[in-house]
């Protein structure tokens, strides 16, 4: 997922990190103060998406018995750690790939190849996430695919799988020409920030209604708050947070990757010419 509005920095001049366009250099002084270093801020995300993966890695060992590769209940707790992980925490990683300032110059190939890779093993884990709920509810006799959140969270990872796809063949294989590039990059920028809303929703929804079904049976139901209650519904805003960062961070214009006129910027992985 690349940075929208790259020609608008290339025409203002922007040629390297810590580098504004012409355009933005005089600026209002809050505006200035408010312009945050990225690292600083790469840092502060990494620790949140962190605490994402330890906060629901937690809550299914202390309060839903743990983890088993069985098709028992232990199995359906991989669902949920399986999905942050990788539609939320990798995900994210992934988009902000081209907001490091080490990509603002030199070859960009490199980075094409991380971006695409750290968004491979998101979609492997949401597979193997995948397997794990269905692999669950066929044990048991449990309907597949009846509420809202399955429909949202395969949708998600049907788009996902469509979105790499269609990424690798633009940008990494020789076939596309340059015009082909161009008219798919903010197709493929839209929908980045199209998916990565949608796994947030789809695991807000999904620790909801984990919750729901847990707590019906449970000594403290969920309307009168237990612990359990409070420490999924925190993890739930963690993750929201986390992708308003994301997203807040692909928007933000002073991070936006300038496209220098490197030979590869443009040049796909398997070309002839390296």
């Amino acid at each position: 997922m690349e940075a929208a509005g790259e020609a608008e920095a290339e025409a203002e001049g922007a040629v390297g990190p810590g580098v504004r366009p012409a355009g933005l250099r005089h600026r209002h002084p809050i505006a200035e103060m408010l312009d945050l270093p990225f690292l600083p801020f790469c840092v502060l995300l990494g620790g949140l998406g962190f605490m994402c993966v330890a906060f629901v890695s937690a809550w299914c060992q202390h309060w839903r018995g743990g983890f088993a590769v069985d098709g028992s209940a232990q199995m359906f707790n991989w669902h949920p750690v399986l999905m942050v992980t990788g539609m939320v925490v990798l995900y994210g990683a992934a988009a902000l790939v081209y907001r490091l300032p080490p990509t603002w110059s030199g070859p960009k190939l490199p980075w094409k190849v991380l971006h695409g890779a750290l968004a491979l093993a998101a979609f492997g884990l949401a597979v193997l996430g995948l397997v794990a709920v269905f692999r669950f509810h066929n044990d048991h006799g449990t309907p597949n695919m009846y509420s809202l959140h399955s429909w949202l969270g395969l949708v998600t990872v049907l788009l996902f799988s469509c979105q790499w796809l269609a990424g690798f063949s633009a940008f990494l294989l020789p076939w596309a020409p340059g015009w082909l590039r161009a008219l798919y990059k903010p197709v493929h920028i839209f929908f980045g920030s199209t998916i990565l809303m949608l796994s947030v929703a789809s695991c807000i929804s999904g620790i909801n209604e984990k919750l729901f079904f847990s707590l019906k049976n449970g000594t403290t139901e969920y309307k009168l708050l237990p612990a359990e209650a409070v420490f999924a519904n925190m993890l739930g805003l963690l993750i929201l947070l986390f992708g308003v960062l994301v997203l807040g961070a692909l928007a933000r214009p002073s991070w936006k990757r300038p496209d220098a006129d490197f030979p590869d910027s443009c040049q796909p992985l398997l070309s002839d010419k390296r």
